[in-house]
């Protein structure tokens, strides 16, 4: 095998040497060259090249670019750079929202998170509209960052809160293995503040034959019982909680099964869903968890993971806001239906920088839980960016402090963008402490798309990966240290099915 410096005379690439992979007597590396990441092959092979060569030993040398059909390449030849289904094991969903993370993603679970299986390749359809990105944008950066860092431990894809089913087409077209059913929309928030005999009207007008049932064959299925849940959690079915469960998530439950059904439909590989009801604005109760878990049962639906709406404020980008006490109990009731139904998991959403909550989940779920990060690590960009070009971080600064009002629209945040100083008014080498601030925090995180997307991408977007680029180990470190955080409490957690403590 040639050196990493042999290599370089071969192709002159500055070579990833945790890259070096050989199948089918063919070695494949990554490299770069001019600031731009190209893919090498030495020996026989279906790469599309741009340069070939020779070794002295008459071997025949590519080098090809970076892109889709690369990407698909290495993936068949290379199985380990393409995602798979995660199943039952102990797992974080680490977004990358510039397609630029994932090789410190892989260092943060590699130091702080083993026995954590990784979802490398996620977005939701809301992201990529706000970030200008494709289904398989997100999974090219994914695989190139998997095979820079020779991670062949296994890694998950999640197409993350899809709502139509159009949307599922594209994220299966693209080969993502995990599907995040999101029924939000379809949720009756209201349920919660309606009396009995409203609650009776709305459940009524429900379009039960989607439910493929009937409004009295579903109260017989649950109004008078007692269900006991474990060892010590009974959830009584009065008029009142059946009705409030039908009415909030009846509509839901009969979209995810539309949505799960176009799923195996239209999919060609092997597939697993979440469920996410936790984009809401009440908590789901135990009794809901329950109602939910069984009808989706009831209409055949399988899943892995269900994401409820916990209490408390899980918001974008800061720690927990609310009593961590109650939390705790609610949480272990979550945990005492889960185990009752499942198998499946308990996933944490909004999960970014949740440092007080992790191990207390983590500890109860026994295991059984998976956590969905996204925005943190476009906010550890942004702390790589202060520290190489503070000019450029000021800039942004100041544009999504001006952003903010109308794009926190469609996300449960709470910062006061007046708490945000001007760049003006914080000296450079101090910009990177705004990282540390609430405010700032949720206000560079919900500006992420206007931000990258200013004047058609051409304001910011290409200095910012510019800047990220030329300074790549700069990010790995700073996403390493940051996830590590994350990652940590969870490859701690007991193993499924063990007392949780």
């Amino acid at each position: 095998m040639e050196t990493p410096c042999e290599l370089k005379q071969l192709t002159a690439l500055d070579v990833y040497t945790r890259s070096l992979a050989v199948a089918d007597a063919t070695m494949y590396f990554l490299g770069r060259r001019d600031g731009r990441k190209l893919v090498a092959s030495i020996g026989p092979s279906p790469l599309a090249s741009e340069q070939t060569a020779r070794t002295a030993d008459g071997k025949v040398v590519q080098v090809g670019p970076a892109d889709a059909y690369n990407a698909a390449v290495i993936r068949r030849v290379l199985p380990w750079t393409a995602p798979r289904l995660i199943g039952m094991t102990v797992s974080a969903g680490l977004g990358d929202r510039l397609g630029l993370a994932t090789p410190g993603h892989i260092r943060a679970i590699r130091r702080h998170g083993p026995g954590v299986t990784p979802v490398l390749a996620q977005q939701s359809i809301r992201e990529m509209t706000r970030t200008g990105r494709s289904p398989q944008d997100v999974m090219d950066a994914a695989t190139w960052g998997v095979f820079q860092e020779g991670f062949a431990e296994g890694f998950g894809s999640d197409a993350d809160h899809l709502q139509q089913p159009e949307d599922v087409e594209r994220t299966a077209t693209a080969g993502f293995t995990m599907f995040t059913i999101d029924p939000g929309r379809h949720v009756d928030d209201q349920a919660d503040s309606l009396d009995e005999a409203q609650l009776a009207e709305r459940f009524e007008s429900m379009d039960f034959p989607l439910l493929e049932t009937s409004a009295r064959d579903l109260e017989k299925a649950y109004v008078g019982r007692t269900f006991t849940v474990g060892k010590h959690l009974r959830i009584d079915f009065d008029a009142m909680v059946f009705l409030r469960a039908a009415v909030k998530y009846g509509r839901a439950v009969a979209h995810t099964a539309r949505m799960y059904r176009h799923l195996l439909h239209v999919a060609r590989q092997p597939v697993e869903v979440e469920v996410s009801v936790d984009e809401t604005e009440t908590p789901t109760t135990p009794a809901e968890h329950f109602f939910i878990a069984t009808e989706l049962a009831r209409l055949g639906v399988r899943w892995f993971s269900l994401a409820p709406r916990l209490v408390g404020r899980f918001e974008k980008g800061v720690d927990y806001i609310g009593d961590l006490e109650e939390l705790s109990r609610s949480f272990a009731q979550h945990v005492a239906v889960m185990e009752a139904l499942g198998p499946y998991k308990l996933s944490i959403h909004s999960g970014s920088d949740k440092f007080s909550a992790y191990r207390t989940l983590a500890q109860l779920a026994g295991g059984r839980i998976h956590l969905k990060t996204a925005g943190t690590s476009y906010l550890e960009a942004l702390r790589a960016v202060a520290k190489v070009e503070p000019d450029l971080f000021a800039e942004i600064l100041d544009f999504a402090r001006g952003c903010y009002e109308k794009d926190k629209a469609t996300y449960h945040v709470s910062a006061d963008v007046r708490k945000v100083p001007q760049a003006r008014d914080v000296a450079a080498d101090r910009l990177p402490m705004l990282l540390e601030d609430f405010d700032a925090r949720q206000v560079l995180h919900v500006t992420f798309g206007s931000v990258l997307t200013a004047d058609a991408g051409e304001r910011f977007r290409g200095r910012l990966y510019a800047a990220l680029e030329a300074n790549e180990e700069a990010y790995y470190e700073v996403l390493q240290a940051h996830l590590g955080r994350h990652v940590a409490p969870l490859a701690a957690a007991p193993p499924a099915g063990s007392e949780a403590p």
